[in-house]
């Protein structure tokens, strides 16, 4: 497991991180996103799936329906779940999280919630408040798959 801290002073900073990550992303691959309500995991949801190539179309929060996808041609499905009013880990299963990891990408906000759920291999990214309110600490976990794909995000 290879951990890495990242100051990112602003949101296009949070921005250029996701979008950093989601060049490399690949089917199968999941990213956690943790972090107390307001530190960013939507916006570096919303940063990822536009990196993508959705651009400045809409890319909705999943806090109400849950689960958002996003389809790209050559790309696997994007799966964005907030599981913050999930009740049971067992819920997220009604949501499509088998399929999801099965051959796509998948963002989940609010991992803990299905923390024994979760696959091992995968990129962790705690979110926190950084000096200032618009700076964010980025603390990244990456299991081997993911471990060489992130190892120069140190240095810029």
């Amino acid at each position: 497991m290879i951990s890495l801290r990242l100051d990112l002073p602003d949101e296009a900073a949070t921005g250029r991180l996701a979008a950093r990550l989601a060049s490399r992303a690949r089917a199968r691959d999941t990213i956690a996103l943790s972090g107390p309500l307001g530190s960013g995991k939507t916006s570096f949801a919303r940063a990822f799936v536009r990196a993508l190539g959705r651009g400045d179309e809409e890319v909705p929060s999943p806090t109400f329906t849950l689960v958002e996808t996003y389809a790209f041609p050559g790309r696997p499905t994007v799966w964005h779940f907030d599981l913050y009013r999930l009740e049971r880990a067992e819920e997220v299963y009604e949501l499509g999280i088998e399929e999801a990891f099965g051959d796509g990408v998948v963002l989940i906000e609010w991992p803990e919630r299905i923390a024994k759920l979760l696959p091992r291999e995968r990129l962790d990214i705690a979110l926190a408040q950084g000096h200032d309110p618009n700076a964010r600490i980025a603390t990244l976990a990456a299991s081997p798959g993911w471990a060489t794909r992130i190892e120069d995000l140190a240095h810029g």
